[in-house]
């Protein structure tokens, strides 16, 4: 038996940018971090000739050409996997709720399947796997910073070139401060979930087809980036939150379907008590609130109206067999 997690992760900056639709024609830049909220993957061989797979559903199948689900299919051809397997995976948080989870779960697949062949690979290299299987063989509108920060964990700077390749810095915080900035973000539920490709697809036609109000939305939710990792450099608490709420205006012009009244209203409502600032996680559409804050009242308004906080912390080891 052989377990894996990999731990989802929070935009701060950049989200959008990771995109090869943008990046290859001007570049990405994006500030995430990783929490520890996780997708876990359990293998073991299967002894009835067929590969087995839980998750959402039992599947069961006597060639890997044949499995449904795409993220093992397409994985398990990939390391030419032609013994049948036992695969079951669990996530703490459910999918389509903006922390990455697809990525996430394809990293952590493709971390244990490593380790089943005995190869040694790097964490750049089990990012890229996953980035290609998801972006090139299955041809969905992703972009490559969930898999990056399941994989490296902790707060980095993802810098995203032209030529395909990709950068990994490690944000050179103090401790303290990085406690601080953990202590005072929340996350919450919004009861609703989404498939984000329905939303990250006309982003991708749209920068694709060089349509000029989606290129400059990137570009500034680009340089959004840059300046959450200067605030965050210079430990300014204030001038970071300020930022994430311009953030999201700008956010929200790229589709009439990244938001909705109800969570207009919680977003609203919890800023006209104090909340610094807030934002929707990932693509939009639903999934979790983020909120800055510097008084933890000012957040139980949410709860009040029955809105689910998940606390969480920093996760600093990325991807790992357990």
């Amino acid at each position: 038996m052989i377990i894996s997690r990999s731990p989802l992760r929070i935009p701060l900056g950049g989200g959008g940018t990771d995109l090869p639709s943008y990046y290859k024609k001007k570049g990405g830049f994006v500030i995430s971090v990783a929490i520890n909220k996780y997708v876990f993957i359990s293998l073991g061989e299967s002894f009835n000739k067929k590969y087995i797979l839980n998750y959402a559903k039992l599947e069961k199948s006597n060639s890997v050409n044949n499995i449904k689900h795409p993220l093992f299919r397409e994985t398990l051809k990939y390391f030419n996997i032609k013994k049948p397997l036992h695969l079951s995976s669990h996530a703490d948080i459910p999918s389509g709720t903006g922390l990455g989870s697809s990525g996430c779960f394809t990293v952590t697949l493709a971390n244990i399947l490593s380790k089943y062949k005995n190869l040694n690979l790097s964490k750049k290299e089990l990012a890229e796997i996953a980035c290609h299987i998801e972006i090139e063989r299955l041809k969905e509108p992703v972009g490559k910073q969930d898999q990056y920060v399941a994989s490296f964990g902790g707060l980095h700077e993802y810098v995203f070139n032209k030529n395909n390749t990709t950068e990994v810095n490690k944000l050179k915080i103090d401790k303290k401060f990085s406690t601080k900035l953990e202590d005072s973000m929340a996350l919450f539920f919004t009861g609703y979930t989404r498939n984000s490709y329905d939303i990250l697809n006309i982003q991708d036609k749209k920068t694709k087809l060089l349509d000029k109000q989606m290129i400059k939305n990137l570009d500034q939710v680009k340089e959004f980036g840059y300046l959450v990792k200067n605030s965050l450099l210079t430990k300014n608490l204030d001038e970071f939150a300020m930022i994430m709420r311009e953030h999201w205006k700008i956010k929200k012009k790229r589709s009439n379907n990244i938001s909705n009244k109800k969570i207009n209203y919680y977003h609203d409502m919890a800023l006209d008590h104090g909340a610094l600032s807030g934002k929707l996680i990932g693509a939009g559409g639903g999934g979790f609130l983020l909120f800055v804050y510097k008084e933890k009242s000012s957040l139980d308004i949410l709860e009040k109206h029955g809105l689910q906080r998940v606390p969480f912390k920093f996760d600093l080891g990325g991807t790992e067999i357990l």
